[in-house]
């Protein structure tokens, strides 16, 4: 079951990458991005760990690997960073919300929103604190 996860994860990236008309010679880094973060989100969710602390962990770790990429290809760090972000989003959860508010099921869809935006804030810190923490190293080596 891993083993399909990470590769479609690979080929979720992957085809993100393709959408945003990325170089053709990342598409296979922008992939390996995707499917490391998820492996370690997965990873951590076994441990167990919060989901909300496991979207933010890996988050930082796409980051993290898409600055080390964009440093060794010479490119952005979004063409890297964005493909890569793509298998952490709650699109299907979005999508639960969504259902269960034309359903009129309001309960549950308040619930699963606010799971949804928890996610998405702890993908957004996990991209902000990469950041962070590589221009502090930056500026500590001038």
């Amino acid at each position: 079951m891993i083993g399909e996860q990470l590769l479609m994860s690979f080929i979720a990236s992957a085809a993100f990458a393709i959408l945003f008309n990325v170089p053709k010679g990342t598409l296979v880094q922008c992939g390996f991005v995707g499917m490391f973060g998820w492996l370690l989100y997965i990873s951590l969710l076994k441990v167990p760990a919060d989901p909300i602390l496991a979207t933010m962990i890996a988050s930082f770790f796409v980051a993290v690997t898409s600055q080390f990429f964009a440093k060794m290809y010479k490119t952005p760090i979004t063409v890297f960073s964005v493909a890569g972000i793509i298998p952490l989003v709650p699109g299907g959860l979005a999508y639960d919300t969504m259902r269960n508010v034309v359903e009129n099921q309001y309960d549950l869809a308040v619930q699963l929103a606010a799971k949804a935006f928890m996610l998405s804030g702890a993908i957004a810190m996990g991209l902000v604190f990469s950041e962070v923490m590589h221009l502090v190293i930056r500026k500590s080596r001038l």
